[in-house]
């Protein structure tokens, strides 16, 4: 029989459990996340850098409110991120969500700290208006600052806080060196590259002279599409490099086309050579594929000259990566004039592989040519597969069992050019030659964080506007069904053992 006294130990022993689980929770934090993409979990690369923390950060986030759900939802994510870094920095990281519409004031606060206003569109009453919104974050150590002024939905929200909070907490950034001498581009003609890669790097001109090769304060070397024939004394400069254990990433053109005159010539610049010594041969030859991007064609149409996109099988879209750190979340890099690789293995010390390669539609042209851009392709001109665009080198490439060599067959790929020639490039191509050079020159496993984000999975095109609401409504619909119905399946199965409960005869002896 319960006794007003057993109630009340029971209810001081149920709030002992809960009091003691909240201690548990707050000093163990931990959470359980089915997400295919990991999107809730930290890597091991962001407990790295809050564990070496020594000075709190201060993360103020700016958010406006009453934004529409999938917007809503930024802001729930940015907070739920937040908490897991506050627990594992043991609460050096700091964090605040500010409401800028609240006031002017705070309002005009978020701008001089560097976050702008959006303009979102929303639906009210059938009705599409835009809305002012803010979504940015302004990250801080002691007196100095980093803005991440646009938080995208699906963005990899934990690069770019881990990145930012490295970047505050470490004074003195690896070097890069970028080979110039050649005819290669300078720093100003990979402004995406580089403003990629200054996050975490300084990446500096350097020159080869007849004394001196690689300076040793450099870890990483970078050449890209040089045009100049390379004498032989910097090739000895390269196998002193990786001798000492350097990394080398190489982006060699040995085809060059030419939209303007509809000409392609091969390149040579001594490199190709050198290249085929540790097993890996870049053809002088136009890699030509099914996937591939459009040019565009002026034609005819009536009385006017219309622009009209044409497939233009030069400008590979390359789809299919291996599974390496380096193209980890890229789905699609365009390669203009890239030549096809092939391996081979010259050493068992040494390890060879792709990756990148085409599709399964591709094909090989030879210089000299001229492009027809409005030529028919047929199946013919696509007979080969697979080919590789991309590879690494590992192993005891040139006396030392560290080196590792990434090579891309076209120099041009993540190339902005200079002056009016300049062009912004897609997000993978420059994340591609990015994560390239992160996986080169750091050992913290951020190259891993760039590319994670929200993976979005719309309903394919194709599909008819019938066959999708059917897909939303059984979507919405199915789980409710199947709760209805294991609701009605318990209820029968508890009604049956009821019944035979009842219907049980008992019998019982009389004592005699």
């Amino acid at each position: 029989m319960l006794t007003r006294k057993k109630i009340q130990i029971s209810i001081l022993f149920v709030a002992g459990i809960i009091l003691l689980l909240n201690i548990l929770a707050n000093k163990f934090f931990f959470r359980l996340d089915y997400t295919e993409d990991q999107r809730y979990s930290l890597s091991n690369a962001t407990k790295d850098i809050l564990s070496d923390l020594n000075d709190p950060v201060t993360i103020s986030a700016y958010f406006s409110e009453d934004l529409p759900p999938d917007i809503e939802k930024v802001r729930q994510d940015f907070r739920d991120i937040l908490v897991e870094y506050s627990s594992y920095s043991d609460g050096l990281i700091v964090y605040e969500f500010i409401n800028p519409s609240e006031s002017q004031e705070t309002e005009m606060k978020a701008q001089q700290n560097g976050i702008q206003p959006i303009m979102i569109n929303v639906r009210e009453r059938d009705q599409m208006k835009q809305q002012r919104a803010y979504l940015g974050a302004l990250v801080q150590m002691g007196e100095r600052k980093e803005i991440i002024p646009f938080i995208q939905p699906g963005a990899a929200m934990e690069y770019a806080l881990s990145t930012n909070i490295k970047k505050l907490s470490v004074t003195d950034k690896p070097q890069i060196a970028l080979l110039q001498g050649h005819g290669e581009p300078g720093i100003n003609a990979i402004q995406q590259l580089n403003n990629q890669l200054s996050i975490l790097y300084t990446l500096n001109p350097v020159e080869f002279s007849d004394t001196l090769g690689v300076p040793f304060q450099y870890k990483t070397l970078v050449v890209i599409a040089p045009k100049d024939t390379i004498p032989d004394l910097h090739f000895k400069y390269f196998n002193e490099f990786l001798n000492r254990g350097g990394r080398l990433l190489i982006a060699l053109n040995t085809v060059d086309g030419d939209l303007s005159t509809g000409a392609g010539s091969k390149v040579y610049t001594g490199l190709e050579d050198w290249l085929k010594e540790k097993g890996i041969e870049i053809e002088p030859a136009f890699l030509i594929d099914a996937s591939c991007s459009n040019v565009m064609v002026q034609q005819q149409q009536g009385f006017f000259m219309m622009n009209t996109p044409v497939r233009f099988p030069y400008l590979p879209n390359i789809t299919e990566f291996s599974e390496h750190p380096i193209t980890e979340g890229l789905e699609t890099v365009t390669f203009p004039f890239v030549s096809p690789i092939r391996l081979s293995q010259k050493d068992t010390s040494v390890v060879v592989y792709p990756l990148a390669v085409s599709s399964d539609k591709s094909g090989v042209q030879n210089p000299p040519l001229y492009f027809d851009v409005m030529k028919q392709w047929t199946a013919a001109d696509f007979s080969l597969s697979s080919l590789p665009v991309a590879v690494i080198v590992e192993g005891n490439i040139a006396g030392n069992s560290n080196s590792k060599i990434v090579v891309f067959s076209d120099g041009d790929f993540a190339v902005n050019g200079e002056g009016q020639q300049a062009q912004q490039l897609q997000k993978d191509n420059i994340s591609l030659m990015a994560n390239a050079i992160d996986w080169l020159s750091d050992d913290t496993g951020l190259i891993e964080l760039r590319t994670k984000g929200v993976t979005s999975r719309p309903l394919d095109a194709s599909l008819e506007d019938g066959t999708k609401s059917l897909l939303k409504y059984l979507n919405f619909l199915l789980p409710i069904i199947l709760i209805i119905i294991y609701g009605v399946f318990r209820f029968q199965l508890k009604r049956k053992i009821r019944t035979e409960l009842i219907s049980t005869e008992y019998v019982t002896e009389d004592k005699q």
